[in-house]
């Protein structure tokens, strides 16, 4: 499990695997409580929860159960499914399946399977889901979860030996944070074909920064910015990760330039 050694309460509770006993919900400074434009993808209040109950209904037919809590990496899976239109239930975690007793974790009844790790767990929503995908498309999708996994997350978190996270990497210079946004000029998500799974992966992570490390500024990568406040306004980004997280990051992503949406394909 990591652990954290930073002074904001909110990290110490979020970021990561963090046990289901300290995991808290983020609640973001009061001046960004007013922040009203989330784009035109917000639900309103009786048809999220007509949703919710539909897709619980249906996720207790299949037998699909995630065990996670809103102070862990298991919001991001949640947002996964919600894009899928796939059903989950949420478990009780004092019953949680995982090794280590970590979160997120996930059970298929019906496929008798045990899944843990958010980005495996994406890898495994893919597979049961019916997208019709092109080799070329899935590929693509499986590998940028893959890099999210393994090489945003140390970029976007930054460890002591012992895995105590103490600061970010997006507070300087970054190559592969500047690939990414050369990438992101010439394309609105990360896979030709539009929004998937690759950018529920890489989207989350870097999400996570401006929401637990207040105060950046990521205004050096204008494109990246730009695709994480569209990200951040998708309304089931809301829905996983909840209305007040939602507002906070739509606010500071556009106090960083964020606010300018480019048209791609057009001409």
């Amino acid at each position: 499990m990591r652990s954290f050694s930073i002074a904001s309460s909110l990290l110490v509770a979020a970021i990561g695997f963090s046990s289901p006993q300290t995991a808290q919900c983020f609640t973001p400074p009061s001046s960004f409580l007013g922040v009203s434009r989330v784009a035109d993808t917000r639900m309103d209040s009786a048809k999220a929860t007509t949703t919710r109950r539909d897709r619980h209904a249906a996720a207790l037919r299949m037998g699909i159960t995630l065990y996670g809590s809103q102070g862990s990496r298991s919001p991001l899976v949640n947002w996964g499914f919600y894009e899928m239109g796939m059903p989950l239930k949420m478990g009780d975690l004092s019953r949680n399946p995982h090794p280590f007793g970590q979160i997120p974790c996930l059970v298929d009844e019906d496929e008798d399977a045990t899944v843990f790790e958010s980005g495996a767990i994406l890898n495994y929503l893919y597979s049961k889901a019916d997208t019709g995908d092109s080799a070329k498309r899935s590929g693509a999708i499986l590998s940028w979860i893959a890099w999210a996994n393994a090489s945003l997350d140390a970029i976007c978190f930054l460890e002591t030996p012992e895995g105590k996270v103490y600061d970010t990497g997006l507070k300087k210079p970054n190559r592969r944070i500047d690939a990414l946004d050369k990438i992101l000029a010439e394309k609105e998500f990360l896979v030709d074909g539009g929004f998937s799974l690759a950018d529920v992966a890489v989207a989350s992570y870097l999400l996570y920064v401006p929401q637990f490390f207040q105060g950046i500024d990521l205004s050096r990568w204008p494109n990246v910015v730009r695709y994480m406040k569209e990200c951040a306004e998708r309304e089931h980004y809301g829905e996983a990760f909840g209305p007040k997280v939602q507002q906070y990051l739509v606010g500071a992503l556009d106090k960083m330039g964020g606010g300018e949406k480019k048209l791609f394909g057009m001409f």
